[in-house]
C-alpha cells in the first residue's frame, strides 16, 4: 500500500488516443494543454506523431518527441512522471500507434508498475460518431478492463448523434468503469483553419497579430473563446 504522503506527490499519465485518423486527438491533446496552462497546472508533453507533431508545433514549449517503437522513448514517459511528481504528463498517441503503445505496456508491465508506485494513467479516448469508433474503444475495454481509467470523448466533428455509441452499449460498459463521458462540440471550420494554418496555440488565436491578414476576426475570437468555455466545463468535469 503507497503511504498517503507519496499518493499527495504523484502524477497523472493523460493518454490521448482513439487509434482511428481524424477524430480530433491532436485537438484534444492541444486542448488539454491549453488547459492546464490557463489553470496553472504545471505539465510536460509528449508527442508521438511524427509527421505532423501538434503538440510540438503548437506548444513546443511544453513538449519533446516520442518514439513510439522505441522502448526507451516511451520508458522516459513513466521515469518523467516518477522523477516530476508536480507535473501532469500529456502523450498526443498519432493514429496507429495502438499496437507498440500496449506491447511496451505488456512487456514491461507498466500498469503494474504505475500501481505500486502511486502514478495514475488516464487514457482519453477520443470518438467521432462512426460504428469504427465503437468498435475500436469495445476493444480498448475488453483489452485493459478496469485496470486503465478512461475519459470518452465524443467528438462532435461530424455531428453529435451518437447513438451508435449508445446503442451498443459499450458506453454503459465504459462508465460501469467509472469512465468519464464529455462531448466537445465542433469549432467553426474556418476558425479552426486559420489557427492551424497560423500554427497558433488557443491562446495565441485570441491575443495575437490583431492586424495581420490571415488573423481571426473579432468574431471569429468570439467563436474560439465560447468554444474553449464549453470544451473546459467539460475538462473540468473530467477532474483533469
Amino acid at each position: 500500500m503507497n503511504n498517503p504522503a507519496q499518493e499527495e506527490n504523484m502524477t497523472t499519465i493523460h493518454l490521448v488516443g482513439g487509434e482511428k485518423g481524424g477524430v480530433g486527438k491532436s485537438v484534444v491533446a492541444r486542448l488539454l494543454a491549453q488547459y492546464m496552462i490557463d489553470r496553472d497546472l504545471p505539465f510536460i508533453g509528449f508527442d508521438t506523431d511524427r509527421s505532423h507533431g501538434a503538440l510540438l508545433r503548437y506548444y513546443g514549449d511544453y513538449a519533446s518527441p516520442t518514439i513510439i517503437d522505441s522502448y526507451q522513448s516511451l520508458d522516459a514517459i513513466v521515469e518523467t512522471a516518477t522523477e516530476l511528481p508536480e507535473q501532469r504528463i500529456l502523450v498526443d498517441l498519432a493514429a496507429q500507434t495502438h499496437r507498440p503503445l500496449t506491447q511496451w505496456m505488456e512487456e514491461s508491465g507498466v500498469l503494474e508498475l504505475a500501481e505500486e508506485l502511486g502514478i495514475a494513467i488516464r487514457y482519453w479516448n477520443v470518438m467521432d460518431s462512426g460504428k469504427d469508433s465503437v468498435d475500436l474503444l469495445e476493444r480498448l475495454l475488453e483489452q485493459f478492463g478496469s485496470r486503465l481509467d478512461y475519459v470518452l470523448v465524443r467528438n462532435q466533428l461530424r455531428d453529435n448523434d451518437f447513438t451508435a455509441l449508445e446503442s451498443a452499449e459499450v458506453q454503459q460498459r465504459a462508465e460501469d468503469l467509472n469512465a468519464a463521458v464529455i462531448d466537445l462540440k465542433r469549432l467553426h471550420p474556418p476558425v479552426m483553419n486559420k489557427i492551424d494554418r497560423n500554427g497558433y496555440s488557443f491562446w495565441a488565436a485570441q491575443n495575437r497579430d490583431t492586424a495581420g491578414p490571415d488573423a481571426l476576426s473579432l468574431l471569429e475570437r468570439q467563436r474560439l473563446k465560447i468554444w474553449l468555455q464549453h470544451a473546459y466545463k467539460g475538462l473540468e468535469a473530467a477532474e483533469v
